[in-house]
């Protein structure tokens, strides 16, 4: 029986960008100096991939163009990987969104289908369109070991994918900057097999 190949997949999320912590959705805010840190203290001088994928946004992109141009590799930029767009919610800080009702945030972040803000792009919408682009992925990078740079909210909608998470759970996974989800893709008997090999790690 001739072997299937393993998919390799490393998802990294930005770092900080300009303006701390904020709901910050789909606004393009670049990265800081500390953001630039991050990244680039998280994967060192390594280089095992043998793609790069990215978010259009510019905390994802720009590090990806620099990354991908250092080590010579082919990038593909991709819109579908941008983040949950958190409608009037958007650049708020938590601070902000609290001080008129300080339970909102945990409404949010126990059932965020029931409670989103209002405006905000659908759970079930986001889904579809960052499995669109996983399977995209899949399907033109089998084989392969990959970095794909993206938000916090697309490695929670990826793993919850792998894992069968209901969306309602979706912030139960906790995303640091920088950090990195690596998930491997086997094929059974022509089934994928993902499996989750590590969460908010570096190289």
């Amino acid at each position: 029986m001739s072997r299937q190949p393993i998919t390799t997949i490393d998802l990294m999320r930005h770092g900080e960008p300009v303006g701390g912590r904020r709901y910050r959705g789909q606004t393009d805010d670049p990265l800081s100096e500390k953001g630039w840190a991050q990244m680039r203290n998280a994967v060192g001088y390594h280089c095992p991939w043998q793609a790069v994928i990215s978010s259009s946004l510019s905390r994802c992109a720009d590090f990806a163009r620099e990354l991908a141009k250092r080590h010579q590799l082919p990038l593909d930029i991709d819109a579908r990987l941008i983040e949950l767009g958190f409608g009037a919610w958007e650049g708020r800080t938590p601070d902000e969104l609290t001080a008129a009702d300080p339970e909102t945030l945990n409404r949010f972040r126990h059932d965020p289908v029931a409670h989103a803000p209002p405006g905000a792009e659908t759970l079930t919408a986001f889904r579809d369109r960052v499995i669109s682009a996983w399977d995209s992925l899949l399907e033109h990078h089998a084989g392969k070991h990959v970095l794909v740079v993206v938000h916090a909210g697309v490695i929670r909608m990826a793993v919850a994918h792998v894992l069968n998470v209901p969306l309602q759970h979706l912030f139960r996974l906790q995303v640091q900057n920088a950090g990195i989800t690596r998930i491997r893709v086997e094929i059974h008997g022509g089934q994928l097999f993902p499996q989750l090999l590590f969460h908010g790690g570096n190289l």
